[in-house]
């Protein structure tokens, strides 16, 4: 592994890199925060694919491309005079010196638990006029991951259930309400009781310590992996998808198992 001063030339190699690009390369010198915005987005899908995958050599070139993206936005604030690399690393640093008063002030702890409790009590604290612990979670993520987030931010503050058992009754609950809107074929309420559903199915996999999100995607390749299994049969007995029954699919399906 590299020392500490070798990980601050690369750093500053990629800082110089930056420089040489914004003044010199077309493309880069067109760049502003809002173009660069979408780019971003999908840096980060395909750095969380890498970490699904756990292709440790994809993870460090992905997190490359994020690195880059940080040091490119921070150029172009520079250029606004508004912030540059170094502002950016002392604002992270002073908010971890912040909120870890357990390492860096006379709090005490016992576990993790009461770390994330101080964490949203801390939050609660800073500027901005914020008045919600919920206002952190980011209006754009996508909805599983937002309505986990919310429910650990909801945790933080000590709003949660006790126990495993109370959040899986409050599934089936929320199943059996689900159902009586299907019997009523009110396509409102049904979307509204099946949105309480899976809201609850996210709680429940946070009380098993499971991330939704990754249990889900995982499923999703399990599918992927059985249906490409099921065309590749499809072709070696030229069988066309669109034209075999559910039982012959069903056969190459159960072999995909």
């Amino acid at each position: 592994m590299n020392s500490k001063e070798e990980k601050l030339k690369a750093f500053g190699r990629l800082l110089d890199i930056m420089d040489d690009l914004r003044e010199k390369c077309p493309w880069d010198k067109k760049q502003t925060l809002e173009s660069l915005r979408h780019l971003t987005i999908e840096e980060t899908y395909e750095l969380g694919d890498a970490i699904i995958e756990n292709d440790l050599e994809e993870i460090k070139k992905e997190l490359g491309d994020l690195l880059l993206h940080i040091v490119f936005y921070s150029k172009i604030g520079q250029e606004k005079n508004a912030f540059d690399i170094a502002d950016v690393a002392n604002q992270i640093s002073e908010k971890l010196i912040y909120r870890h008063p357990h390492i860096y002030g006379d709090i005490k702890v016992e576990n993790e638990e009461e770390v994330k409790k101080n964490w949203e009590k801390l939050k609660l604290k800073e500027g901005k006029g914020k008045k919600s612990v919920l206002e952190g979670v980011p209006k754009s993520l996508p909805a599983m991951v937002k309505a986990s987030r919310i429910q650990e931010k909801a945790r933080g503050v000590g709003f949660d259930w006790e126990n495993k058992e109370q959040v899986w009754e409050k599934v089936q609950e929320e199943l059996d309400e689900l159902q009586v809107e299907i019997k009523k074929e009110d396509k409102d309420q049904m979307e509204s009781e099946l949105g309480d559903v899976l809201f609850s199915i996210i709680n429940y996999a946070r009380f098993l310590n499971i991330n939704p999100e990754n249990a889900l995607e995982r499923t999703n390749k399990k599918f992927i992996h059985r249906f490409q299994y099921l065309e590749e049969k499809a072709r070696e007995n030229n069988l066309d998808l669109t034209e075999m029954t559910l039982e012959e699919m069903d056969f190459y399906w159960n072999q995909a198992k």
